[in-house]
């Protein structure tokens, strides 16, 4: 038994019934929801997605070490950590320490999750960052 299938030339792509070819036929660089130049790198694209969401987050171990460490931030120094990562996202910091007040967050910028959290009184040695910013 032989099965035939139609394919059409569409365009330079070829088109199976059933396929909408029209999706195929966007031009280089577009991408939905990202803007768009000559090109997107696979970098710029990843960096315009999680720049949409916007909301700094904390990760469990920075979650715990706050609790363990009685650190609180009030809505002047929470919005101060944020300005502090988007300003070292600008300068192109991966791991940035960002000081605010008497307490200290490392944050993995491009991730924009704060990784762990130190105060006043604990151990202030930072390793494996690309640089700091003081909000």
């Amino acid at each position: 038994m032989v099965i035939s299938m139609a394919i059409d030339v569409y365009n330079g792509f070829s088109s199976l019934p059933g396929i909408n070819a029209a999706r195929f036929n966007k031009p280089a660089g577009s991408l939905s929801g990202v803007q768009t130049g000559e090109k997107n790198s696979f970098e710029d694209v990843l960096k315009a997605k999680t720049q949409q969401t916007g909301e700094l987050k904390f990760s469990k171990h920075a979650n715990e070490r706050m609790q363990q460490r009685n650190l609180d931030l009030s809505t002047e120094q929470w919005q101060r950590l944020e300005n502090g990562v988007q300003r070292a996202g600008m300068k192109g910091i991966r791991e940035s320490l960002v000081m605010v007040d008497d307490m200290a967050f490392i944050v993995n910028v491009s991730n924009n999750t704060v990784i762990t959290a130190v105060g006043e009184n604990d151990d202030k040695i930072f390793t494996n960052i690309d640089g700091a910013v003081i909000a």
